[in-house]
C-alpha cells in the first residue's frame, strides 16, 4: 500500500561501520535523507562524546564565517548564490585546509580593520585640530581687532538664573591697558554638540564664573572610527587663570569626553601648524583609500565562496553530531548505530553505504541488519510540494499512529469543497484563485527571495490549498448563482414576465410562489434561478431551506465516510473484535437515525410538488406542496415515539406506507447498538483473558489472524495484561463521545449554511451601500463618485469578504475535519519520522539566519 493512503512501513536496523568509513557513509546517508538515527548514548553529555573536538572545530569555523559574512554585508557586497548542485560534504582531511583558509582570512581582515580604524582615528584627530586652528584664529582676531574680550567671552556662559545680570569679571586685570602677555591661560578642544549646554553649565558652577568660553559648531559631520557613525561636534576654547582652575577645567573636559588639542598663541605658529596638518591629512587620505581598496578586494574574494563554505562546514558539523550518536565496539575500530529506515528504501540505503565505503577506501563493507522490536515505529508519509500542505494540516492536529489511515488524500478534495460551500461566490473565489495561481506560477522566484514574514510564509506554504479553495468557491458560486452578491442570467428564467425585475422591485412584499401559473414548472438548468436574487420577500427563506438541508446531507455523508475508514483500520490491524463491537454498531447507529433523515429529504424533494391539491382527490392532495411534512418535526416525533394529530385536513403526515412502524424499528435498533458499543469490547477482552489464563496461549484475535499486514511491523493490540476496569472506562468514554457526538456533529455541519448566509449577506450589504449608489449617480459627477466608491468597495471586498471571511471559513473547515471527520477513525498518537537530511539541516539554518 502506498504511503499516500497509509504511512510507510518502517524497519529498525542495526548498522556496523568501520571507523575509517563511518564519516563517508554518514555523509552519503545525509544526502539521501531516509535514515533516522537513535541516540545510543543518552546518558553521556555532549562534552564527553568521541567527536566533541571535531564539533568544536566546526563551531569555530562557523564563527569565523559569520564574522566574514557580517563584514561583507556591512560593505554591501553581494554574496553569490551556489550555482548548480549543492557541494558535497568535504573529507575530514579537508577540514585542515578550510581552517587554515578561514584563519588567514580572519586575521588579514582583522589586521586591515585595525589599521583602518587607527588611520581613521588619526584622520579624525587631524581634522578636529584643523577646525580648532581655524576657529580659534577667529577668536584671537576679534581680540586683536579691539573687541572687549571679557564681554565677548561671557556671552556664552550660562547661569542658573537667566534674568541674573552678569557683571564683568576681571580675572586679575587691574585696567584695560594691560598688555597681551598678561592674558589668562586657555585650552582648546572638541566636544559633541549635544553636550555643549551641560558642559557650559558645569564650567560655570565648578569654576564660580571665573572662566570664559567661546564655542563654534563644525558644519560637516565627522565619522566615528569605532562605530562608523556620523557625529556632529563643536570647537571650544576656555580662558582661565591659575593652575588650580587649569586642573579643574581639564577634569571637567575629561568627564564630558572632550578632546583637547595644543593650540599655539602666536598667529605665525598657528598658521605653520595648520599647513602641516593639511599635508598630513592629504597623506592619510591616500593611505586610507589604499587600505579600503585592499579590504574590499579581500571581502569580494570571500563573498564568491562564503555560501559554499557555509554549506561545507554545516555538513561536516552535522556528520560529527550524528557520529556522536553511535556506539564504539570493544576494539574501538567499529561504530555501531541503530536507525529507522523505510522498508521500501533498504536497497537504496545499501547502495549509499557502498558508495561511502568506496569513497573512504575501506575494504570492509558496512553491515545493515534488521532488528525485531516492540517499540512503535515513527510515521513517515511521502509528500511532494502539492500534498505536503494538506499533510501539514493533518499533522497540526496530531501525527498519525504508525500505519494508520492517512486522511490527507481525502482532505485534498473535502477541505476545499467544504470551504467553498461556506465561501461560495464566483467573484471572491476568482480573486482567491488568482492569488493562489500567482503564487504557484511564481513559485521558484518567490522561494529564492526568502521573504522574512510569518504571514507570507503561511500563505506561500498553502498556495495550492488557496488555489483549490478559490476554484471550488467559483464552482459553488455558480451553483448559488452568486457573483459579488449579484446573479448571472445565462439561461433566462423559469418564471414568466409577471415576475420580471420591474414587478419585483416595485412590489417588495411580493413572494415568488412556484404554485402560481407564472412558474413554468421547469427548474433552472444549472444552479439557482436568478429571479430569486430580486425576491426580497422570501429569498432568505428559500435560501435558508436550501442551504440548511444541503449542509446536513454533506455532513452525514462526511461522517459516514469517516466511520467507513475506521473499518479499514480494523481490518488492517486484524482487530476483528473492533469490527463487530465498534464499527458495525457505529455505522448502524449513524445510518438508522441520521442517514434516514437524509433519505427523508430526498423522498420529500421527489414526492411532493408545488401545486396544491383539490379536496376529493386524495392522490393529488398527498403530492401537493401544502401537504409536505416537516423533516425536523418528523425526526423529533420519530425519536420520541410520538405521532401528532393531523391538523391539516385531507393531508397525510407520513411520506410512505408503514413509515411509523419502520421508524420505531430504526430507533429501537439504534438504541440497541449503544450497549453493544459499551459492553462488547470489555466482554470479549475479559473472555480472552480467561482463555489465556486457562489454556496459556495467545489472544483469540492474534491466534485467529497470525502475522502482519503486508510484512509491516503492525503494533500489538494485545489486551492480555490490561486491567478490565480501564478497558471499560475507556470504552464508556468512547461510546458516550460517539453517541452524543453524532447529534452535535450533525448539528455542527450547519455552520456550512450559517457562514454561507453570512458571506452572501455581507457581500449584498457592500454592494447596496457602496457600489450600487455609485452606479446610480447621474452625469459626469457620478463618474467621479463611482471612482471613489469603487475604491472603497474593492478595499472592503478584499479585506473583509476575501481575507477575513476566507480565514473564518478556513478555520471552520479545519474544525469540521479535525473534530467531526477525523474523530471517527483517526487516533493521531504517533511521532514524526525525522531523518538525517542535509537538505532539512541547510533549510533550517538558512531560515534561522534570516
Amino acid at each position: 500500500m502506498g504511503s499516500l493512503f497509509r504511512s510507510e512501513e518502517m524497519t529498525l536496523c542495526q548498522l556496523f561501520l568501520q571507523s575509517e568509513a563511518a564519516y563517508a557513509c554518514v555523509s552519503e546517508l545525509g544526502e539521501l535523507g531516509l535514515v533516522q538515527f537513535r541516540d545510543l548514548n543518552p546518558d553521556v553529555n555532549a562534552f564527553q562524546r568521541k567527536f566533541v573536538n571535531e564539533v568544536r572545530r566546526c563551531d569555530e569555523m562557523e564563527r569565523k564565517l559569520r564574522y566574514l559574512e557580517k563584514e561583507i554585508r556591512r560593505d554591501g557586497i553581494p554574496m553569490l548564490e551556489i550555482p548548480g548542485e549543492v557541494p558535497e560534504a568535504p573529507q575530514p582531511r579537508e577540514m585542515i585546509d578550510l581552517e587554515a583558509t578561514f584563519e588567514k582570512l580572519e586575521n588579514e581582515l582583522r589586521e586591515v580593520n585595525q589599521n583602518a580604524e587607527a588611520l581613521k582615528r588619526n584622520y579624525l584627530e587631524l581634522t578636529e585640530l584643523k577646525h580648532i586652528l581655524r576657529k580659534t584664529q577667529v577668536f584671537f582676531d576679534e581680540h586683536e581687532g579691539g573687541a572687549n574680550t571679557t564681554e565677548s567671552m561671557t556671552r556664552a556662559l550660562i547661569s542658573d538664573d537667566p534674568n541674573r545680570h552678569m557683571g564683568q569679571v576681571q580675572l586679575g586685570f587691574r585696567d584695560k591697558q594691560e598688555s597681551l602677555e598678561f592674558l589668562p591661560c586657555f585650552v582648546a578642544g572638541v566636544i559633541l554638540r549635544e553636550r555643549i549646554p551641560a558642559f557650559e553649565r558645569m564650567l560655570w558652577r565648578a569654576c564660580r564664573g571665573n572662566v570664559f568660553l567661546r564655542q563654534a559648531e563644525i558644519d560637516t559631520p565627522l565619522e566615528d572610527p569605532s562605530s562608523s557613525d556620523q557625529v556632529y561636534k563643536s570647537v571650544f576654547i576656555i580662558f582661565f587663570q591659575g593652575d588650580q582652575l587649569k586642573t579643574r577645567v581639564k577634569k571637567i573636559c575629561e568627564g564630558f569626553r572632550a578632546t583637547l588639542y595644543p593650540c599655539p598663541e602666536a598667529p605665525a605658529d598657528r598658521r605653520e601648524m595648520a599647513m602641516g596638518v593639511m599635508t598630513r591629512i592629504e597623506d592619510l587620505n591616500t593611505v586610507l583609500g589604499q587600505t579600503q581598496d585592499h579590504r574590499h578586494r579581500v571581502l569580494v574574494a570571500a563573498a564568491k565562496n562564503i555560501k559554499n563554505w557555509f554549506v561545507k562546514v554545516r555538513k561536516i558539523k552535522a556528520i560529527y553530531h550524528t557520529l556522536n550518536l553511535f556506539n564504539l565496539d570493544v576494539t574501538q575500530k567499529c561504530l555501531i548505530a541503530e536507525c529507522w529506515v523505510p522498508a521500501l528504501d533498504m536497497e537504496t540505503i545499501q547502495l549509499a553505504l557502498r558508495r561511502g565505503t568506496e569513497r573512504s577506501g575501506s575494504s570492509v563493507p558496512p553491515i545493515l541488519n534488521r532488528m525485531d522490536t516492540t517499540e512503535p515505529p515513527p510515521t513517515y508519509n511521502r509528500t511532494n510540494k502539492f500534498t505536503s500542505a494538506f499533510q501539514h494540516l493533518i499533522y497540526a492536529y496530531g501525527v498519525a499512529t504508525y500505519r494508520e489511515v492517512n486522511p490527507a488524500p481525502y482532505t485534498i478534495i473535502t477541505f476545499p469543497f467544504l470551504f467553498a460551500v461556506m465561501f461560495g461566490d464566483l467573484g471572491h473565489g476568482a480573486l482567491m484563485a488568482a492569488f493562489g495561481f500567482w503564487m504557484c506560477y511564481k513559485e521558484k522566484p518567490l522561494q529564492a527571495k526568502r521573504i522574512d514574514s510569518e504571514i507570507w510564509t503561511i500563505f506561500f506554504g498553502g498556495r495550492y490549498i488557496i488555489l483549490l479553495m478559490g476554484l471550488f468557491s467559483m464552482y459553488t458560486g455558480i451553483i448559488y448563482n452568486d457573483i459579488f452578491s449579484k446573479s448571472l442570467n445565462i439561461f433566462g428564467s423559469s418564471w414568466r414576465n409577471n415576475y420580471n425585475e420591474s414587478t419585483l422591485l416595485t412590489n417588495k412584499d411580493l413572494q415568488l410562489n412556484p404554485d402560481s401559473d407564472d412558474y413554468v414548472q421547469i427548474p433552472y438548468p444549472f444552479g439557482i434561478d436568478p429571479v430569486w436574487q430580486l425576491a426580497e420577500a422570501n429569498k432568505i427563506i428559500f435560501m435558508n431551506a436550501y442551504k440548511m438541508k444541503i449542509s446536513i446531507i454533506i455532513g452525514v455523508f462526511h461522517m459516514l465516510f469517516g466511520v467507513c475508514l475506521s473499518l479499514w483500520n480494523h481490518l488492517y490491524f486484524k482487530r476483528r473484535i473492533s469490527v463487530y463491537v465498534e464499527f458495525i454498531p457505529q455505522i448502524l447507529f449513524l445510518t438508522l437515525l441520521f442517514f434516514y433523515m437524509v433519505l427523508l429529504m430526498f423522498i420529500k424533494w421527489t414526492s411532493y410538488g408545488p401545486t396544491p391539491g383539490h379536496f376529493g382527490d386524495e392522490t393529488y392532495v398527498k403530492t401537493s406542496g401544502f401537504c409536505a411534512p416537516s423533516i425536523l418535526i418528523t425526526f423529533i416525533n420519530m425519536m420520541l415515539f410520538k405521532t401528532d394529530e393531523n391538523t391539516r385536513p385531507q393531508c397525510d403526515d407520513t411520506m410512505y406506507a408503514g413509515q411509523i412502524g419502520l421508524q420505531k424499528l430504526f430507533v429501537i435498533l439504534a438504541l440497541m447498538c449503544v450497549p453493544v458499543m459499551l459492553f462488547g469490547k470489555p466482554y470479549f477482552i475479559r473472555k480472552e483473558q480467561k482463555l489465556r489464563a486457562a489454556q496459556g496461549h495467545q489472544s483469540i484475535e492474534a491466534s485467529a489472524e497470525n502475522g502482519t499486514a503486508g510484512g509491516a511491523p503492525v503494533p500489538s493490540h494485545d489486551h492480555g495484561d490490561e486491567d478490565i476496569t480501564e478497558v471499560f472506562i475507556h470504552q464508556a468514554i468512547h461510546t458516550i463521545e460517539y453517541v452524543l457526538g453524532s447529534v452535535s456533529h450533525t448539528a455542527s455541519y450547519l455552520r456550512l449554511w450559517a457562514l454561507s448566509l453570512a458571506h452572501a449577506q455581507l457581500a449584498e450589504v457592500a454592494w447596496n451601500m457602496l457600489l450600487r449608489k455609485g452606479l446610480m449617480s447621474p452625469s459626469y459627477e457620478g463618474g467621479i463618485f463611482l471612482y471613489i466608491v469603487f475604491a472603497g468597495w474593492a478595499a472592503i471586498s478584499v479585506s473583509i469578504l476575501v481575507l477575513m471571511e476566507g480565514l473564518s471559513a478556513f478555520l471552520h473547515t479545519l474544525r469540521l475535519h479535525w473534530v467531526e471527520f477525523q474523530s471517527k477513525f483517526y487516533a493521531g498518537e504517533g511521532y514524526l519520522f525525522m531523518p538525517f537530511s542535509f537538505e532539512i539541516i541547510l533549510d533550517s539554518a538558512g531560515q534561522a539566519e534570516e
